[in-house]
């Protein structure tokens, strides 16, 4: 781990996060619209336990998809702390942290549940933890970016606002489904823009 951030440049770097953020987006997108299609609504934890049960092959793998998706979120942590340490390596190295604990909590509590030593109440617990520091994390990496003097303030006020939004995660505030699409598009629109940023721009980046 310390070679591949000791190695990486911060033009490579910006390039890893956006190649990594939209294969994950193709991967997610793949297991709940394909693998997972004909699964339950997310949130009626019984009926998911039953579709498991039932649907053994297909659960297996969709948790090998998710667990790549949580190795790239790891790399993703990783590479962000060579982009940001120019401006603040404290923050950098919060960034990162962060977005490590969020990928290795739900890679636990992925495993525990595919070997059933936990439950779908448990797991949901675990992936609630899990969005604890990502919705941190997300929050520091736009105050990180706000204060960089190398990425666009817009994109830092974005993630911001976009932190904010996984509020919706703890708390039900049983909201139409038109704005639940907005909220979680919100989300997703933010790193989305960072990435293709990261990558279009990666050679105008602080040098090493």
């Amino acid at each position: 781990m310390k070679n591949f951030i000791t190695n990486l440049s911060i033009s490579k770097a910006a390039m890893v996060v956006g190649i990594a953020f939209i294969t994950s987006v193709f991967i997610v997108t793949l297991v709940d619209d394909f693998i997972l299609a004909n699964f339950v609504v997310p949130g009626d934890t019984e009926a998911l336990a039953s579709d498991i049960e039932s649907n053994k092959r297909r659960f297996e793998f969709a948790v090998v998809g998710y667990l790549l998706v949580l190795v790239l979120d790891a790399i993703i942590g990783l590479a962000l702390y060579v982009i940001l340490k120019p401006a603040n390596k404290n923050l950098a190295s919060l960034t990162a942290v962060l977005r490590l604990l969020y990928a290795f909590t739900l890679i636990i509590g992925l495993f525990a549940l595919a070997f059933q030593i936990i439950d779908v109440y448990d797991y949901a617990s675990i992936k609630l933890l899990g969005y604890v520091f990502f919705a941190l994390h997300i929050f520091i990496l736009g105050y990180s970016i706000f204060r960089s003097e190398y990425i666009p303030k817009s994109l830092g006020i974005l993630l911001l606002v976009a932190s904010f939004t996984y509020i919706v995660f703890f708390i039900d505030f049983h909201l139409p489904e038109t704005l639940q699409v907005i909220i979680m598009s919100t989300m997703a629109i933010a790193e989305l823009l960072l990435s293709i940023w990261l990558i279009a721009k990666r050679n105008k980046l602080p040098k090493d």
